[in-house]
């Protein structure tokens, strides 16, 4: 059986991958999370690694609050950053695949179109700068590497959709930012698409979110439609927001990605994110 190391098991991707590697015979998952293992620990990373030998590492752990990030600068870049590189330092000795799980936020989003992988990154945040690093990383310390960026995840555990949900029970009215335009992403859509890549060789960097885009306002929409509730979505821009809200991250007006490199050189496709979140509703 191969081996696959999977940190930040109990996060919306840790929990999507061993959903969706379970109905694959020949592998099996070393889970940790913070109790087992702390990933900016290179000592305890590599002693994991030599006795585990793995087949790929998928390494979902992350410092992911982004306003959090900012207050929190150091421990964003070693969990971030150097949380990266022990993995690839790790993969590398041990000639496992490394899965590097990154972001839409290393890029401005000062554009009006697609971001493609060949595309300049130039992060705003704290969070984006950190996770850009960590792939710059992965790139320098190992050779077998999948660096995926995705965007707006949910999944199993607290996520936007939910904190949506939970607002609406409470009142009536929700305001929502509508100046902001991404692709929400099922978390088990990202995991299919990594068992896809999982036994090829086909390394690089991958944009991996669902297709199509919206606002945060109208993803807000489209839940309450789903979910049956009548909670208005009270549009606001960023401006208004922050200025309700102080303290707020910068964050990307327009971080749509493209996934180019999926549809130039795998077969799988991820659904459109309206499908994808219908999915999910269902499951709650």
């Amino acid at each position: 059986m191969k081996q696959i190391i999977v940190t930040g098991c109990n996060g919306q991707l840790g929990k999507a991958i061993n959903h969706v590697l379970a109905e694959h015979s020949g592998y099996t998952l070393v889970n940790t999370d913070v109790p087992e293992l702390d990933i900016t620990d290179i000592d305890r990373v590599m002693e994991l690694a030599r006795k585990t030998q793995p087949y790929a590492i998928i390494n979902c752990a992350a410092h992911t609050n982004v306003n959090g990030c900012e207050k929190e600068q150091d421990s964003a870049f070693r969990i971030n950053a150097i949380g990266a590189r022990n993995m690839a330092i790790a993969a590398q000795e041990t000639g496992a695949k490394l899965f590097q799980i990154s972001t839409d936020y290393v890029f401005s989003g000062n554009t009006d179109r697609h971001y493609r992988e060949s595309d300049t990154p130039d992060p705003m945040s704290v969070y984006g700068k950190t996770k850009l690093q960590g792939e710059h990383f992965v790139r320098d310390f190992c050779n077998r590497y999948f660096i995926l960026r995705t965007a707006w995840l949910y999944g199993e555990g607290n996520n936007f959709v939910k904190t949506m949900l939970r607002l609406s029970e409470s009142s009536d009215k929700v305001q929502v930012v509508n100046d902001q335009y991404g692709t929400p992403t099922y978390a088990m859509e990202l995991a299919k698409a990594i068992a896809c890549l999982l036994p090829t060789d086909n390394y690089g960097i991958f944009h991996a979110v669902c297709e199509g885009e919206c606002s945060w306002a109208a993803f807000a929409r489209e839940i309450f439609r789903l979910a049956g509730r009548n909670t208005i979505v009270e549009e606001v821009t960023t401006p208004e927001y922050e200025a309700k809200f102080p303290g707020q991250a910068k964050r990307p007006a327009y971080s749509v990605l493209d996934n180019y490199m999926l549809g130039l050189t795998t077969d799988f496709r991820f659904a459109g994110w309206k499908d994808a979140i219908k999915e999910y509703i269902d499951t709650l």
